[in-house]
Order: C-alpha cells, then sequence, then structure tokens
C-alpha cells in the first residue's frame, strides 16, 4: 500500500516542481555596487619626493627604539581591545558556519511508546502501540536567498577580519603616539629641571650682589619669584607623566599601579622619510577601506535574500517509519515511507517583505555613500600628514636656531650682569626666552614624530588586501523583472 501510494504522489509532485524551476528564471540578481570615486594621480605635497622609507608591517622599528618594539609586541599579545576584536572575529566564522547549515536537509528522528485501556458499557479492553519515525526536510534555493544569506556572512566575516587588522594598527599606533608622549615629557622635565638650575644659579648672583650693595632688594624679590615660578612648572609636567605612564599600561593589559617604564632620549629616535606611494594604492593598503568594502558586498546580498524573498517558496519532506503493537517492542513492525512536496507564495502581507526589500536597498545606498565618504577621508589623512611632516621638519629647524642665540643671549646678559653693565631683567627675559624655545623644540620634535605616526597610520600600517581590489564603478539601475 504505501508503495502503491508513493508512486501515485510523485506524477503529482513533478509538474508543481516543473512550474517551480521554471520560475527560477524569474530571479533578479544585481551587480555588486561599486561608488565611483575620483582619486587624484599624485599627491599634493611636494616632500615626499624624496622620502625612500617603504611602509612595512612591522613599521614601529623605523623609529630606531628596541623598547617601543617590545612594547608594541607586548600590546598585540596582551591588550583587551585587540582580544575583543579576535572574538568578533570568531562570532562572525561562527556565524558564517550556522548560514552556511540553512543549505542543508535538516534530519529528525522522533519515538513514542504508550498503552490504553477502556472499561465501560459492558466492554474493556488494552491497546498498546509503539513506533520510531525518521523525518528529512529540505528547502530548495530556486530564488538564491539562502545562498545569499551565506555570501552576507561571508562578506561580514571578511569585513571582521579587517577590523581586526583596523584595531591592530590603532592599537599600535596608540601605543608609540603614548610612548612617544612619555619621551617628550621626560625631556621637557628635564628642560624645565635645567632652567631651575639656571635661575637658581642667576639668584645667588643676585643675592651676592645685594650683599654687596650692588644689586637691591626688588631684584632679589624679581628672581625669587623666576625660582618659584620655574619649580611651579614642574608640578603639571610631572602629572601629565604619571598619567601617561598609566594610559600605556592599560594598552598593554597591565594595571597601572607599579608600572615603570625605561624611555628612550626624545632626540634620539629616528624620524623616518616614508614614501607615500600612488593614491590609487591606498585602496588596497587600508584595512578600514577594505571592510567598508565588505560590508558594501554583504549589503548587495542581504538585498538579493529580501527580493528573493517575494518569491514563493519551496519545500521538500521525507519521512519513513515503523509502527507495532506492542509496547516498547517493535515486534511485527509495520513500514511505511511518505514523500511530499510545497509551494508557497505569499499573496499579502501589508507590503511588509516589500518594505523590507526597500529598507535593504537604502541601507545599500547609505553604505555606498559612507564608503565613498571613507575613500575621501583618507586620502585627506595621507594628504594632511604629508603636510604636517614637512612643515614641522622646518619648525624644527628654525627652532633650533632660536635656541642657539637664546643661549648665546643668556651667556652674555649673566656675564654683563655680573660686571654691572646690565639691568636683572635683562637676564630674567633671556632666561624665558631660552626656556621657552627649549620646550617648544621638545613639542615641535613630538609634533614630528606624531606626523610620521599619522602618515603610517593613513597609508595602513604597511597592510595589503589579500586580492585586488574589483575596479569601483558607478552602480547601474537594473529594471526588477516581474515573473
Amino acid at each position: 500500500m504505501a508503495d502503491i501510494s508513493d508512486r501515485q504522489a510523485r506524477p503529482r509532485l513533478l509538474p508543481a516542481l516543473g512550474i517551480a524551476v521554471a520560475l527560477a528564471g524569474c530571479a533578479v540578481t544585481e551587480p555588486a555596487t561599486r561608488p565611483a570615486v575620483p582619486v587624484p594621480a599624485a599627491w599634493d605635497e611636494a616632500a615626499i619626493s624624496g622620502a625612500t622609507t617603504p611602509v612595512t608591517r612591522d613599521w614601529w622599528r623605523s623609529f630606531g627604539s628596541a623598547q617601543l618594539a617590545l612594547l608594541i609586541d607586548e600590546a598585540l599579545a596582551g591588550s583587551p581591545d585587540l582580544r575583543i576584536a579576535a572574538e568578533r572575529v570568531q562570532q562572525a566564522e561562527i556565524q558564517l558556519r550556522n548560514s552556511g547549515t540553512s543549505l542543508l536537509p535538516t534530519a529528525s528522528v522522533g519515538g513514542n511508546s504508550s498503552a490504553r485501556h477502556s472499561d465501560g458499557n459492558g466492554s474493556s479492553g488494552t491497546s498498546e502501540s509503539s513506533s520510531v519515525s525518521l523525518g528529512i526536510s529540505y528547502e530548495l534555493d530556486l530564488w538564491g536567498r539562502l545562498a545569499a544569506g551565506v555570501d552576507a556572512a561571508r562578506a561580514s566575516l571578511a569585513g571582521s577580519r579587517y577590523d581586526f587588522e583596523t584595531a591592530r594598527l590603532s592599537l599600535s599606533a596608540a601605543v608609540a603616539s603614548t610612548w612617544f608622549q612619555l619621551a617628550a615629557l621626560e625631556e621637557r622635565l628635564r628642560i624645565a629641571r635645567e632652567n631651575l638650575a639656571i635661575a637658581e644659579r642667576v639668584y645667588a648672583i643676585v643675592e651676592v650682589r645685594y650683599r654687596n650693595g650692588v644689586a637691591s632688594a626688588l631684584d632679589v624679590s624679581r628672581q625669587q619669584t623666576t625660582v618659584l615660578t620655574q619649580r611651579a612648572a614642574l608640578l603639571p609636567l610631572q602629572t601629565q607623566l604619571t598619567q601617561t605612564r598609566s594610559a600605556l599600561a592599560v594598552l598593554l593589559g597591565r594595571a597601572p599601579q607599579g608600572f615603570a617604564v625605561s624611555n628612550d632620549a626624545l632626540f634620539l629616535l629616528s624620524i623616518p622619510s616614508l614614501s607615500a606611494g600612488l593614491p590609487s594604492e591606498l585602496l588596497t593598503r587600508r584595512p578600514d577601506l577594505a571592510s567598508a568594502e565588505a560590508q558594501l558586498a554583504a549589503a548587495d546580498a542581504n538585498v538579493a535574500a529580501a527580493r528573493a524573498a517575494l518569491l514563493p517558496s519551496v519545500q521538500l519532506s521525507g519521512s519513513t517509519g515503523l509502527a507495532s503493537s506492542a509496547l516498547l517492542s517493535l515486534a511485527n513492525p509495520v513500514f511505511s515511507v511518505s514523500l511530499a512536496g510545497s509551494i508557497a507564495q505569499t499573496l499579502f502581507d501589508g507590503g511588509r517583505l516589500r518594505n523590507q526589500v526597500e529598507t535593504v536597498q537604502s541601507r545599500r545606498r547609505e553604505l555606498v555613500e559612507t564608503y565613498r565618504k571613507a575613500v575621501l577621508t583618507s586620502l585627506k589623512e595621507v594628504e594632511d600628514a604629508l603636510s604636517n611632516a614637512a612643515r614641522n621638519t622646518r619648525q624644527e629647524a628654525s627652532q633650533s636656531l632660536i635656541i642657539e642665540q637664546a643661549q648665546r643671549s643668556l651667556q652674555l646678559a649673566e656675564l654683563r650682569y655680573r660686571e654691572g653693565a646690565e639691568e636683572l631683567l635683562t637676564v630674567l627675559d633671556a632666561q624665558r626666552t631660552l626656556f621657552q624655545a627649549q620646550d617648544q623644540l621638545a613639542q615641535l620634535r613630538l609634533a614630528r614624530l606624531g606626523s610620521a605616526l599619522d602618515l603610517f597610520k593613513a597609508l595602513g600600517g604597511g597592510w595589503q588586501a589579500p586580492q585586488p581590489v574589483a575596479p569601483l564603478v558607478t552602480p547601474t539601475p537594473v529594471a526588477a523583472r516581474q515573473p
């Protein structure tokens, strides 16, 4: 009986499946959306013409600090931020595996056993039964809806991996920036202490002159004020140094309490002259741009899935089982097999599915503009970093000349003051000029290091896309074909 009914069901099922396959030709697939972003042929900043240092994955070694390299290696191994990004990659991998299961059949097995006793109307009876069954169901992905979901998950995984690379670059740059700030603060503290020593030395000269009746009490008071001012200037620098050191500890994944680290001298750090390459190469050198493009690919797949959801769904199912009239036993079983196919089409849902299509299409257009903005922003960041590097280099050279003259002026002013040929105000003015010039030079050196660091980041930190990025084209509207 089961075999006869199965043979009778097949002729009825085949026409319905044939219609479904024919409708598959009406599925609409749209090309991947890519915005057309104009990319210049060269950078405007002329200073890059003499740059020779390439950007490599271990770019931080270009600064010539073994201590910095150790700190960045430690941060990459133990930073909570990077571990969070790694877990997001892991979650995306799990989501991709989960999405892939939708393309496979689902199978279930079940069994039951029951006993029933009835007594009444002068009769009584007992019935027992046991059964076990196996069921398999499968959805035909005629329109590519399930495959589009897998494509979206795959693109999301790629985006997560690119985000991890972005987090890696950001962490490395943050460690280097904080390290440079520590070196600059220690240099500024050294300068402040030297100027305090100069102020105290001049104060001793003024006191001697005052005791000899050559200087006035006003001169003593003025120089004492200078000493106190220089001493007070140490406090905020020491506070900044402590807070910056604590920030570095957090970046490394350490507790700030008891954290100590040795520093290289600020002016012993090398400042590399980077080769920026061509603007067109930037699209394959920045992981954040690759992530934005992966989001576009995921949006394209989501649009395809939403459009496919408007079309009928086709389900195939089958089951087989054994049944017996015995309790907890399959003695003398009855074998059964069944096959079924179904086609379902939503006739009315208040526009929910079409609204979903419009939503994901709007989301895709949003991501197109987001990608366009990211490309333009990256071009600006490189240009700004190149411009800042050139300007800060020139300013540091000029500031070095200013310091030479300020040191000479202070020496001459002190000498003439001892000889009684100059007023104390001249010495005080020379002191302030030298201190400000030296402090400004330390800040300019920090700015030069920061400019080089910004350029490393803007150029992607030596990262390269695993495969060439497809040429950017203007999206072409595709008219939806109706089945």
